[in-house]
């Protein structure tokens, strides 16, 4: 497990994914700010009007692509080089495969929650926001990186699927405007790509009842499970990836 864990850690380091990872995040808080900055009059709520820019930018657009460019990576070198089936016919559980790739992702996806985290703090100051932080940010940031790997497993499954770099990308960007839509419409809490936009308080910084976080993570749960599963079938059928 380790030397996988290290194999996919390599394809990280000798890529420009983390120039990636770190400049989607300082858009989001550079757009938001911004925004906030010039609409003052209007958004008189401080951290919490500053958090509704930075994080519709962030939760709402950047990060559901991120993620979909994440997974898309951690499966180019097998598509590219053609060598899903030489990996799958080593001695090693497919179940070990697909958990480095999904560990690798969660490392990362935490890593950008952090760094926004910091950014957002510092763009607050910056602003001279004279309250203290949201006591919330702490569950915003945590729900978010719950769903960040929800929707990981589903973007790993796809990505296994389609050889294109560039398609499972293309669906994450159309499942954002979906799910922008099923959060307007209440469903947000059913829609795998509106449980970011939910969890972080990108809409409604009022925060989850008891019951809606249960909610919460028993669909993060159930999605998390049913596409993992998808991904091990699919991973069992050498027959199908080249």
């Amino acid at each position: 497990m380790w030397r996988l864990l290290e194999s996919e850690w390599m394809k990280w380091r000798r890529s420009r994914m983390w120039l990636v990872l770190m400049t989607l995040p300082v858009l989001s808080i550079l757009i938001g700010s911004a925004n906030y900055a010039l609409n003052q009059g209007v958004l008189r709520k401080e951290w919490y009007s500053l958090w509704s820019q930075v994080s519709l930018f962030y939760g709402e657009f950047f990060l559901p692509v991120l993620i979909a460019i994440a997974c898309s990576h951690l499966c180019r070198l097998e598509h590219a080089n053609k060598s899903w089936r030489n990996l799958l016919t080593a001695p090693i559980a497919v179940s070990r495969i697909y958990l480095s790739k999904l560990a690798v992702l969660a490392w990362h996806m935490l890593l950008v929650q952090v760094v926004f985290f910091f950014l957002y703090l510092c763009a607050g100051k910056l602003l001279s926001l004279s309250a203290p932080p949201p006591k919330e940010i702490l569950g915003w940031m945590v729900r978010g990186w719950i769903a960040s790997v929800t929707l990981g497993t589903i973007h790993l499954w796809l990505s296994m699927r389609i050889r294109s770099f560039a398609v499972p990308v293309g669906i994450g960007l159309c499942g954002v405007f979906v799910g922008l839509g099923m959060v307007v419409k209440d469903w947000g809490l059913i829609f795998p790509y509106s449980l970011l936009t939910v969890g972080m308080g990108v809409l409604s910084q009022e925060g989850l009842t008891p019951a809606e976080l249960l909610w919460f993570l028993a669909v993060n749960f159930l999605y998390a499970i049913l596409f993992s599963a998808l991904s091990l079938r699919r991973l069992k059928r050498p027959e199908g990836l080249v």
